[in-house]
């Protein structure tokens, strides 16, 4: 056929050149460069080409296309023509794309004669048309000696043995097997050998395999049979097809389907779900999560892991976060919901790490998922310490190799806005040398924006590059949402003018380097460019592609709380409750103490923390104010305490203490004669009993205090109320236990009525199920607010409002701030948004305000209300701006279509229903026995097998890839234990509930043995009965798995049938036929037409996939040598530039850094390039019968 497409090449310039310049005076430019594809354009541009005869056979065919509707008017060209020059695009990619292997005769007929159909069209030369006529004839022999020949054709296989030898038709054959035969070792009959060659002679016949990825040779009687191949698919039940096809889906991850849906032990919340999405459809795996205070950043990281685990085989992650984070335990019992075990790391535990990667070339294993503290980023991490006699420690720049992490996490991010600080550059270094990286901070998004800039510069230095590029990377987005709007809207014209604004997209300087290559766009262009209008289904369709080009939209994920709606209204309450004059008394001495002790410390930094947290106790509650007071003096106090009540995770020096023990003593002495006659306790205690009065009971209650937590447990039990308490040091196993007993119907033995809880202590915990939130004291901190609110105002909460009652003492600090500050900012009416920034600098303006004994009650109050003003003021100043420049990233994506998404991404093979069936199968074949072993109707079931089945089970788990993870440890400590029984899930909700439970998802030990066992090489083979909405009768279909490789590596399963309506259908007659199965020996022969539709359809896909990623490649390559140059030339001008040698060596580094991701990367996008395929195996071949009736 090579031949014959390039007579056909000159006859189809000949015909253009004739027709185009009747349409036009500017014919060509009009007609031909402007139809053609961006790609081919620069093509013509480079080379110069200035004529039809210059154009490859592929740009013929495309301006044939594009210029169809003028030119079938002025030739009057048949309606299906035009297929067959889309057929022919096809054709001519496969051609192009052909390899060694012969192609069937079937297919070269049809090719040849959908050629000869155009050429006859055009008119073509007679020595064209006798060309393509001698192939259709030398096709069509090849196709009657196949249907005749099988015989000999047969026979003469069977005699292609390396040494031949003579036999008579009644003698034995000297040797058992034949080349191309697979035979299995006696010894070890699971090991199963091709046959390459026979070998003759000797004492008996030799035989030469392929083993390991070398020849190897045996003797015949080292070799047997592999059992049960006598060329026929095995059949199987339709119950054990599904588990198989899910063991298929298990092992063949597609970025059609997330791993992560209903995974962790948290509650299913649709919108986390997005970045996880944006993640795994990105050319690189790497996000900036810029979404509001409140929204799940953290859950969202954890789906992310998840994902990328089942993905990536990811095993080493760095969290890279405020010590704050650490202190408080955040991110460690986060993660511990998705079942992962982290390890904080101190200043000798990060020096040992360094110093274990420098000797051994690698990141220690026991330390490969670790939590970093931004407070050990300093210059002996960057760039090592040294004495005056050698070098001791080396720092990360020295490192060789750099230590590379799976998964990089940094919390907080616009902490490292300055480029200049060694926190910066430590965190660019671990991303740089990271394959996956996630950036977490709620920074607006606007262009403006200079934390934003820094951040995807550090992100993606190879596409945001400086200033000037970023600001490039926003241009194309308004034309592009426009053409979003159009489509949406379709008004008159709508086709027409939304590929205009894609043509000005193009125009951008942008568009022009990055976007109008690339093959989404290009495909997006031309179908809005076809005269015919796109049906609604192929317009939604587009529209979603369009979305895709959004030039932001790969590499941040912004989800606002108006985005997603509020969850429910806000029923705020405040409970005021003046001090008894005991209480105010002391409070008001208290007051005068500590400005007499502040005053006497000179503003030291540690005394002025430590009267913070005395004054909040006594605002709090002056009942635990001795004991706190007591633990001070002791040096008790606890740290996580302390965090919560100063907003700060710096460590406190209690030596000072000494100095005013007198004074410290003597408001204990004080404090434990007050009178117990308190009206806030008692007010409170009220509020609850009403509370329990309620159908919905539950109340949580919230102190920043333990010992105010303890004052109120007391007086709860004294009510008669059920509570629990819980803090930053309740174990997890109880934190969860009181969880669990809260959530309990009233009615139900078990059950608490109250939860008492510090926001350290409830982390990680949600309790939808509550409407009733008791603030007793309030953080200072605006974000600590939402924090607490943020337990029961949640995605899942049943009731319409939460009620928020806020206790209050007049003539407090707190009331101020309360009064004048958080009502006026609105935190408790609604979730306040902002970014993390301006929330951080109100808080700390508060501390200001409040820890000044110089101001006086009315100043005080006067400049926390302007506080007030200007917070507002600035988070609704960012809302606007952000709203105002949304076009300009593309963020704004409606509700319903990121909904839709997740909907698309969930599988039925992957259901829990679905892999349940598998894991089920798996038990039952593993152990030969039908019983069942996965015991309980209710989610919550019981694991029973006995020590033999734990046995093989257990040599099943040391098949699998070794891991360190908990899950992994405590599955293979149950298989060598004694104990039979083991309590499991698969439903997320009760792992949610009970983090004792073995909870199986796609990632547990148990799940993955079972899609290994249950993984085959054969083509299976079942027979069903499906629904009467098909064709009656008996139709025949195979199922056929792809797995695409190239630049963009997926898997899919494709159907055919001998009827199109069950092709259509068949992947949904697979989930509901529910007939039990008769066994099936159809002979693999008998496949042959099925096989040929397949070869068919595999064929032009094949072909266009080859076409469509080297095209790719190419464009990536492309636009990662332009970004890459640029790169390059900003950082060799800030070396030059460098003054300081510190800065110098840093950029360096980072130069060295740049040069080698360019080399490595250009080198994969190349070698994925040439390696694009699609390799098809068949999965199943079956038949399904539908009666009538």
């Amino acid at each position: 056929m090579h031949n014959e497409l390039r007579l056909a090449t000159s006859d189809l310039a000949r015909f253009l050149q004739e027709k185009l310049p009747e349409l036009s005076e500017d014919w060509w430019a009009k007609h031909v460069v402007d139809r053609l594809s961006f790609q081919q354009q620069r093509v013509i541009g480079e080379n110069n080409i200035s004529s039809l005869r210059e154009l490859d056979f592929a740009a013929l065919l495309r301006v044939l296309d594009q210029n169809w509707y003028d030119l079938s008017g002025n030739c009057n060209l048949p309606r299906e023509a035009r297929n067959w020059v889309k057929e022919l695009q096809t054709v001519r990619n496969k051609w192009a794309h052909v390899s060694a292997e012969e192609t069937p005769a079937s297919e070269i007929y049809r090719d040849a004669d959908t050629l000869g159909r155009l050429l006859n069209l055009i008119g073509a030369h007679e020595g064209s048309m006798s060309a393509v006529r001698a192939v259709k004839e030398s096709a069509l022999a090849r196709m009657t000696d196949s249907a005749g020949g099988t015989a000999s054709a047969a026979v003469s296989d069977a005699n292609t043995v390396t040494a031949p030898t003579e036999a008579t038709p009644t003698e034995a054959p000297m040797h058992l097997f034949k080349v191309g035969d697979v035979v299995a070792l006696r010894s070890d009959n699971s090991v199963k050998l091709p046959v390459l060659e026979v070998i003759i002679g000797g004492p008996e016949p030799r035989y030469c395999v392929f083993q390991d990825g070398a020849k190897a040779t045996y003797y015949e009687s080292q070799l047997q049979a592999v059992a049960g191949d006598a060329g026929e698919q095995p059949s199987i039940s339709i119950d054990e097809f599904r588990a198989r096809l899910t063991a298929l889906h298990l092992l063949s991850p597609s970025t059609a389907n997330l791993f992560s849906l209903r995974s962790g032990r948290v509650n299913f919340v649709p919108y986390q779900y997005r970045p996880v999405l944006k993640l795994i459809r990105s050319d690189r795996p790497r996000l900036l999560i810029a979404d509001e205070v409140g929204v799940g950043k953290t859950i969202e990281a954890g789906l992310i892991l998840k994902e990328l685990r089942a993905r990536m085989d990811i095993s080493s992650v760095l969290v890279i976060c405020p010590k704050a984070l650490v202190a408080e335990k955040k991110w460690q019992t986060e993660l511990k919901r998705f079942d992962e075990n982290f390890t904080h790391l101190d200043g000798a535990l990060l020096r040992h790490c360094l110093h274990e990667t420098d000797l051994e070339g690698e990141w220690p294993e026991q330390y490969e998922k670790a939590i970093l503290p931004f407070s050990l980023f300093d210059s002996d991490l960057i760039f090592g310490s040294e004495t005056k006699k050698r070098r001791r420690d080396r720092g990360l720049l020295a490192l060789d190799p750099a230590p590379a992490f799976d998964l990089v996490i940094v919390d907080e991010a616009h902490h490292i806005r300055n480029s200049d600080t060694f926190l910066h550059q430590g965190v660019r270094y671990f991303c740089d040398n990271a394959r996956a990286v996630l950036l977490m901070t709620a920074t607006p998004v606007q262009l403006g924006s200079q934390d934003l800039f820094t951040l995807l510069n550090v992100l993606r230095p190879d596409l945001v590059i400086d200033r000037n590029s970023f600001e490039q990377m926003a241009e194309p987005n308004r034309f592009i949402n426009e053409a979003v709007r159009l489509c949406r809207e379709t008004g008159p014209n709508w086709q027409q003018e939304a590929s205009e604004q894609l043509r000005q997209a193009t125009d951008t300087e942008w568009g022009r380097l990055f976007l109008r290559e690339g093959p989404t766009f290009q495909g997006v262009f031309d179908k809005l460019r076809d005269e015919v209008e796109l049906p609604d289904e192929e317009r939604v369709a587009l529209t979603r592609k369009l979305e895709e080009l959004y030039t932001f939209s790969s590499i941040i994920n912004r989800t606002r709380r108006r985005d997603i709606g509020e969850f429910t209204s806000r029923k705020p309450q405040t409970l005021t409750v003046d001090f008894t004059d005991d209480q105010k008394a002391l409070h008001d001495d208290l007051l005068g103490v500590v400005a007499r002790i502040l005053a006497r410390s000179h503003g030291q930094q540690n005394v002025k923390f430590m009267m913070t947290t005395i004054r909040r106790q006594a605002a709090s509650c002056l009942y635990g104010l001795a004991p706190m007071l007591s633990d001070i003096l002791n040096r008790k106090l606890d740290q996580l305490e302390l965090i919560e009540a100063a907003d700060s995770a710096d460590e406190v020096d209690l030596s000072f203490v000494e100095g005013i023990r007198l004074e410290i003593e003597d408001l204990i002495s004080r404090a434990e004669s007050l009178d117990p006659t308190d009206p806030k306790v008692e007010a409170f205690v009220r509020t609850l009993t009403d509370k329990t009065r309620l159908a919905n009971n539950k109340a949580l209650v919230f102190s920043t205090f333990r010992h105010t937590l303890a004052y109120l447990a007391r007086h709860t039990e004294d009510a008669g109320l059920r509570y629990g308490v819980i803090h930053g040091d309740i174990p997890d196993d109880e934190r969860a236990s009181l969880r669990k007993r809260f959530s309990l119907p009233k009615e139900h033995p078990d059950a608490l009525d109250v939860l008492l809880s510090s926001e350290v202590g409830c982390e990680g915990l949600d309790f939808q199920f509550c409407d009733f939130l008791v603030n007793y004291d309030l953080p200072w901190n605006p974000m600590r607010i939402e924090q607490r609110i943020g337990r029961i105002d949640r995605y899942g909460q049943k009731s319409e409002t939460v009620s928020i009652v806020n206790l209050v003492t007049p003539g407090t600090v707190d009331a101020d701030i309360y009064e004048r500050c958080l009502m006026r900012i609105g935190v408790f009416q609604h979730a306040v948004g902002g970014s993390e920034e301006i929330l951080g600098r109100v808080t700390q303006e508060i501390h200001d305000i409040a820890e000044s004994f110089v101001l006086t009650d009315e100043e005080r109050s006067r400049r926390l209300q302007q506080l007030a003003d200007n917070g507002i003021r600035r988070i609704r100043e960012e809302q606007e701006l952000e709203e105002k420049e949304s076009e300009l990233f593309g963020l704004n994506v409606p509700k319903a279509s990121w909904r839709e998404d997740i909907d698309n991404a969930e599988n039925e093979w992957l259901s829990t229903d679905a892999i349940q069936q598998c894991v089920s199968t798996y038990l039952k074949s593993r152990t030969g026995s039908d019983h069942e072993h996965l015991l309980g109707d209710k989610p919550l079931k019981t694991l029973r097998l006995s020590q033999d089945a734990r046995s093989a089970l257990l040599a099943d788990y040391k098949l699998l890839k070794r891991s360190a993870d908990p899950i992994s440890k405590a599955w293979e400590k149950w298989l060598k234990g004694g104990t039979p029984s083991i309590a499991v899930t698969f439903d997320q909700e009760t792992a949610a509930d009970d983090p004792k439970v073995m909870h199986l998802t796609v990632l547990h030990p148990l799940v993955r043995q079972a899609a290994r066992f249950l993984e085959t090489t054969d083509a299976m083979q079942c027979t069903l009965q499906a629904s009467d909405r098909l064709p009656a009768g008996v139709h025949r279909f195979a199922l056929y798995r792809w797995r695409k490789f190239g630049i963009k590596p997926d898997e899919e399963l494709v159907a055919v049938a001998d009827d199109p309506v069950v092709e259509e259908a068949l992947m949904k007659i697979l989930h509901t036929a529910t007939e039990p199965i008769e066994p099936s020996a159809v002979p693999s022969r008998d496949h042959d037409d099925l096989d040929a539709l397949h070869h068919a359809k595999w064929t032009a896909a094949q072909a266009t996939h080859i076409a469509q990623n080297q095209e790719l490649a190419e464009h990536r390559v492309q636009s990662l040598t332009v970004s890459h140059r640029a790169r390059v030339r900003a950082l060799e001008d800030q070396i030059s530039k460098a003054t300081n040698e510190k800065i110098r060596i840093m950029k360096q580094s980072e130069l060295a850094r740049a040069n080698a991701d360019f080399d490595r990367r250009v080198t994969e996008l190349r070698e994925a390039g040439n390696t694009g395929d699609i390799r098809a195996a068949p999965v199943l071949f079956g038949t399904v019968v539908v009666r009538v009736g």
